[in-house]
């Protein structure tokens, strides 16, 4: 198999195309399908846990390979870190320098300090983790110390355009990635609480469930609907950036990143062979002034027709394009399906008739698609393929099967015919990454001499090294046959099977010259050997062998020692355990009674509803979160607070909480929530700690605050009151963090419905609505009360926010009731509950419940048994199932 080559491009600068790799297998059929780098996880601390992976002792290795082939390397570190994992997180980092790894994508605001800390050099990629959907996004991460940033999935195009424009205003330069194949998740990455609130997999450690991939019901005002076999109402087409692949090259981006660490090689191959193929394509095209949005630049039958194969559930361009809420998610399955071939429309004696235009051969996968495809589905390898057999029309053929393969009594006519596998492509495939340097990168060469003098050849690759090498003869005058350019390419370009090959040549050769055949050869080879060697050659990133990760918690823990509380520091009897309780009556007034602050458990409410206000009003809770779908009923509620304070003499305090989101252009609803000047204001995302810098600012949840250098950064950087620990936090490692950090700065929400799947997809607008998105979907959440039920009955509820982005809780209220005392021995202080749609009477029953228990006069168990609450802090165990 002749090698391919990679292009060089001049004018606008080629993207990157960055692979997946779990393992050596998917390393090698990347790097000779064209990729300029792979990302890999190792053992510890990668989203994707379930992958193969490699080790740390591999890095050296890997890396060596890696770098001769000209391709770079990055390791994903893309998790939330807990306290106790900091040691072990800070000596994988060390390797990961040590060895040359070119970069480390990262989630943790709190690794990318100790990053940092420990080399000030070596680069660090935002992941997609954080969660970064605009400027004030890109910003961050800059000041976090960043290289690059992966921009949130949910970006469009328009979106890009518009960062890139804020960023330049804010003198803001950081380079941006975008994911451009592979699965999308339906939730916001970073945001999704979903395999943790159902099945105790947290998204943010690795170990996604793909709750999103299973059928639920849809119940609108109590009733469910019939949406015609349509169950899959989170579950997202495959994104395939390729048709708008011209778009995405010319608004900029450094990077394009194909998703996949757990698929095979063969997939890995063979997407990265498709982008590798169409990048070079556009790019010359756009450089040579062509129209880059041409039909002729769109992908071809054969490529559409190798991606479905690869892996599909449906391609579609994503949110690139904007918002299309009726195309994103079809929901009429969650699975891999393929190519779709056509309907049945004739089973007779074992023998089934299609109309198709798709290549069939024996041998082919396929499987019947009845429209439940929640049950196993009749399928097998095609036997024969018959185009003559009672054809009634151009495109029929007739598929047999081997005795026993299919049980044509489940089959009917109009069932849809999918193909699943290509033993062919497959081969075609394998073979791409079978050859060792099948694909080879340019180098430059420069040509230099006069008669009398050595010839002097310089060589450039594309990762910046340089060799010069002279003859060891000096040059003679030709009087036939000179060293022509053509005679130079000839003869230089003779690479063989190295991982290099011939671009560019430059001829500065004075008159007609000459050397021998031989000393041309022995220079060539004199140029690969020392290009490989420098290549081969670990990365030096400066790496400081003082820096201890301890050293990012001393601003912390010198707090914490300013204030140790012992056990049991109220001189309170440990709570008594008994049987459920009947009826407790509400408690009003401040808790407790010592007269020091810190000595004092307090109790916050967050409300969603703005009627809610006047249950928690009379409780004697005295701080009291508002998160409203509509911003504008906030000015109305803060009044509410503020004419009861001056009624009853009161000093409750209203906070109220931007949504979880901001995208460019969306600042109005930030100036729409200020406007109602409430005493502060909850943090949920970066663009809220710019907006709202001259502000009492509490730090939210969704700022993934899961160790004590993340925490120190916020509340120091941002001048945050107090910060919601993250809810991925069992409690053992909320002890950690309270353990590692003042625990007088956080908030500890103890009681919640779970916000699992935060997203841009609107299934109010799906299913309830023929419209795209808010322009046209006649808003059918003012009106319509949503849930979504699940296999197993639970029915979770739908709110939609200001952005007409929807988040779906948990059906089931959860409590950590039964820590509490635990977390008050370690000096917790701010216990948070938060409603969703409870009633008045439901508030104020749980309010009580709640303060009798901080006040020592009851305990967890009897809180729980007699609310009829999930008890689990953090990571919960329920119903999802593995698949």
């Amino acid at each position: 198999m002749a090698p391919e080559t990679a292009t060089p491009t001049i004018g606008l600068t080629r993207p990157a195309l960055l692979a997946p790799a779990g393992n050596w297998e998917c390393a090698r059929a990347a790097i000779e399908n064209g990729a300029d780098a792979i990302y890999f996880g190792l053992d510890r601390f990668n989203a994707r846990m379930r992958a193969e992976n490699f080790t740390e002792a591999d890095l050296p290795d890997l890396m060596e390979f890696l770098h001769r082939r000209g391709v770079k390397g990055y390791v994903t570190m893309n998790t939330l870190i807990f306290p106790q994992e900091l040691a072990e997180a800070e000596q994988y980092l060390r390797s990961i320098i040590s060895a040359g790894v070119d970069a480390a994508i990262v989630q943790d605001v709190g690794i990318c300090r100790l990053i940092r800390q420990l080399s000030p050099d070596f680069p660090i990629h935002a992941s997609t983790q954080m969660t970064v959907t605009s400027a004030a996004g890109v910003q961050f991460a800059q000041d976090l110390g960043c290289q690059l940033v992966v921009l949130a999935r949910e970006t469009s195009l328009k979106d890009i355009d518009r960062i890139q424009q804020q960023a330049a205003k804010l003198d803001v330069t950081l380079p941006l990635e975008v994911f451009v194949h592979g699965a999308l998740c339906v939730a916001y990455s970073g945001q999704c609480l979903t395999s943790e609130s159902l099945g105790g997999r947290s998204a943010n450690r690795g170990e996604c469930a793909q709750a999103c991939r299973m059928p639920y019901d849809l119940i609108a005002n109590g009733q469910e609907l019939d949406l015609g076999g349509r169950q899959y109402l989170l579950s997202p087409q495959d994104l395939s950036g390729l048709d708008v692949l011209p778009e995405i090259i010319k608004s900029g981006v450094t990077c394009l990143k194909i998703e996949g660490r757990l698929k095979a090689p063969e997939y890995v191959a063979n997407v990265t062979k498709v982008y590798r193929q169409a990048i070079d394509r556009v790019v010359a095209d756009i450089n040579a002034k062509h129209d880059a949005s041409a039909d002729g630049l769109r992908p071809t039958k054969g490529q559409r027709y190798n991606l479905e194969m690869a892996f599909s559930r449906g391609l579609y361009t994503g949110w690139f394009e904007g918002i299309d809420n009726q195309t994103l998610v079809h929901a009429e399955f969650g699975k891999k399906r393929g190519v779709y071939l056509g309907d049945v429309v004739r089973i007779q004696s074992g023998h089934v008739t299609i109309v198709t235009q798709i290549p069939l051969k024996p041998g082919d996968g396929v499987v019947f698609d009845g429209g439940h495809p929640d049950v196993q589905e009749e399928g097998g390898r095609i036997y024969t393929v018959d185009r003559s057999r009672g054809q009634r029309s151009t495109h029929e053929i007739t598929l047999t099967f081997g005795n026993g393969v299919i049980d044509f009594r489940r089959i009917e006519i109009g069932d849809r015919l999918w193909k699943t596998s290509d033993p062919e492509l497959d081969k075609q495939i394998r073979q791409t990454y079978a050859q060792e340097n099948a694909f080879q990168r340019p180098i430059q060469l420069e040509v230099q001499g006069i008669v009398d003098q050595p010839l002097v050849v310089i060589a450039r690759d594309e990762c910046g090294n340089i060799v010069q090498v002279e003859s060891a003869m000096p040059l003679v005058e030709a009087h036939s046959k000179p060293l022509t350019s053509d005679r130079l390419l000839e003869q230089l370009g003779r690479m063989g099977n190295t991982p290099l090959r011939l671009g560019d040549l430059v001829n500065h050769l004075e008159g007609d010259v000459l050397v021998p055949v031989s000393e041309l050869n022995r220079m060539r080879r004199d140029i690969v050997d020392r290009l490989m060697e420098m290549r081969s050659r670990p990365k030096k990133w400066q790496l400081d062998a003082d820096v201890k990760y301890s050293d990012l918690l001393s601003d912390a823990r010198s707090v914490v020692s300013e204030k140790i509380i012992p056990p049991n520091s109220f001189g309170e009897a440990p709570p008594t355990k008994g049987g459920d309780m009947k009826e407790v009556p509400l408690l009003k007034g401040d808790l407790g009674g010592s007269p020091t602050l810190q000595q004092t458990p307090k109790l916050k409410v967050l409300i969603r509803q703005p009627d809610q206000i006047t249950a928690v009003l009379p409780t004697g809770v005295t701080t009291i979160y508002c998160e409203f779908e509509d911003p504008r009923h906030y000015q109305t509620t803060v009044q509410t607070v503020r004419d009861w304070n001056h009624a009853n003499g009161t000093q409750i305090e209203i906070w109220v909480a931007p949504p979880r989101i901001t995208k460019p252009g969306e600042t109005w609803i930030l100036e729409q929530v200020q406007k109602s000047q409430p005493d502060g204001y909850l943090m949920r995302n970066y663009d809220h700690l710019g907006y709202f810098a001259n502000d009492r600012c509490i730090g939210d949840f969704s700022l993934n605050v899961a160790n004590g250098i993340t925490a120190n950064y916020f509340k120091q950087q941002f001048n945050l009151e107090k910060l919601t620990a993250s809810y991925d936090l069992n409690i053992n490692q909320l002890d950690n963090l309270l353990s590692s950090a003042n625990p007088d700065w956080f908030d500890i929400t103890i009681h919640q419905h779970m916000p699992m799947f935060h997203m841009e997809h609107c299934v109010y607008c799906a299913f309830l609505s023929d419209g795209t998105d808010f322009t046209n979907c006649g808003r059918p959440c003012d009106t319509q009360q949503v849930k979504l039920r699940d296999r197993v009955g639970t029915e979770h509820i739908l709110q939609a926010d200001a952005g007409c982005r929807n988040t779906v809780f948990n059906g089931k209220a959860q409590t950590g009731a039964e820590h509490v005392q635990r977390l008050i021995d370690r000096g917790a202080r701010n216990f948070r509950i938060d409603f969703l749609t409870e009633s008045a009477a439901s508030i104020q029953r749980t309010i009580g419940y709640y303060q009798q228990l901080l006040n020592g006069e009851i305990n967890g168990m009897e809180l729980w048994k007699a609310l009829q609450l999930q008890s689990q802090l953090g990571v919960t165990r329920g119903t999802i199932e593995k698949r």
